[in-house]
């Protein structure tokens, strides 16, 4: 149903740079595929902020991390993968769920063990939950790091699931 799909498992309200990395730990979760437009780079930039950055190398410490995203640039997505040493697809076509087939078959786990982390209803947490992972739903990055204070695409999105019926008001 779709109103199933379109809720996130967990919708903690703030960025990926502030997400309680033990909470997913504690939840069993033993890898991540993170979005990156707006949940790891502020748009049309290709510099990780400090915050983000810090986030991801101490998940990487603990979890296997994989880079998923829709942009095709992959020189951009690429630049930001090499930087941290992490594998990344793009050109994903989320909510598609050929290229997130492939990253759970390298990753070798259980979806149910495997969080997917982003900042868009529709394409993240859609796909996410097509194929059982565990979904979280974060504020999308400014170019300071910071959550985006008045993001229309998420608030669109967010306001479309309340009115079916899949995330509370």
């Amino acid at each position: 149903m779709l109103r199933d799909l379109l809720t996130p498992d967990w919708l903690p309200g703030t960025t990926l740079a502030h997400l309680p990395l033990q909470d997913l730990l504690d939840r069993d979760i033993r890898a991540l595929v993170l979005d990156v437009d707006r949940t790891l780079l502020p748009s049309r930039q290709a510099t990780l902020p400090p915050q983000a950055e810090l986030w991801l190398r101490h998940a990487r410490e603990r979890l296997p991390l994989h880079l998923l995203s829709n942009n095709p640039s992959r020189r951009r997505i690429g630049a930001v993968a090499d930087s941290l040493g992490l594998p990344y697809t793009t050109s994903a076509s989320k909510p598609r769920r050929s290229a997130l087939r492939r990253v759970l078959q390298e990753l070798d786990l259980p979806p149910a063990r495997v969080a997917l982390v982003g900042d868009r209803l529709f394409t993240d947490v859609l796909v996410g939950n097509r194929m059982g992972l565990f979904t979280v739903l974060v504020k999308p990055i400014d170019a300071d790091g910071e959550p985006c204070r008045q993001d229309r695409l998420q608030n669109l999105e967010l306001r479309m699931a309340r009115w079916v019926g899949s995330v509370p008001g």
